[in-house]
């Protein structure tokens, strides 16, 4: 294996499989989507990102569960998928619950008889019950509280994740629609902007 086989085979920017015009990256608040890698990365989930573009490997923040679901029924009754689309879009992706903290909640609050289930299977909603009502009403600065403890990205992060974005759709290109000497001169500007980006954090 040769030199720059190795480098494209190691670089986490140049994966196998890629077409250079296979789609374009966007950024959703979570991560790019779409590209030559053909799906999303998360979290910003590009190599050396978390949450918002924080270290790698810290968690995204995670709202109260049980006071979003008291919140979104009282606006009118939702299925356990229409709950999580909902705290979703609510927070701008920057919380999306699993079906795992989801599914127990609905249960507890049922067995709590806050809420109360309609239909069967998939097509079952959830609805307040008259306690759940009582509760969301005593309760309304913590249902709202739900909503504000979830952070958002800033402007800065929002921008900094859509140059990178563009550039990993110029990256892709480098796969098969360019010369080993390009690729050589690719390579040497990718490692020149690495160090010049070391030096900011360092500033």
């Amino acid at each position: 294996m040769s030199a720059l086989m190795r480098r494209e085979h190691q670089n986490p920017f140049t994966p196998s499989g890629m077409h250079p015009h296979e789609g374009r990256y966007h950024h959703d608040g979570r991560g790019f989507r779409g590209g030559p890698w053909g799906g999303g990365w998360a979290g910003p989930g590009m190599p050396g990102f978390g949450a918002f573009g924080g270290p790698a490997g810290r968690r995204r923040a995670k709202g109260d569960v049980r006071a979003a679901i008291l919140s979104l029924l009282a606006d009118g009754p939702l299925n356990g998928y229409g709950i999580m689309k909902a705290i979703a879009a609510k927070t701008d992706d920057a919380w999306r619950p699993s079906p795992g903290s989801v599914y127990p909640t609905l249960q507890q609050l049922v067995d709590e008889e806050l809420i109360a289930p309609k239909g069967e299977g998939r097509r079952t909603e959830y609805e307040l019950t008259d306690a759940g009502r009582g509760y969301v009403a005593e309760h309304a600065e913590e249902t709202e509280q739900a909503w504000s403890d979830v952070p958002r990205p800033s402007e800065s992060a929002v921008a900094l994740f859509e140059s990178v974005g563009k550039l990993m759709g110029v990256v892709g290109q480098f796969r098969y629609a360019a010369t080993d000497a390009q690729r050589a001169a690719a390579a040497e500007k990718i490692d020149e902007a690495r160090r010049a980006l070391h030096l900011i954090l360092a500033d």
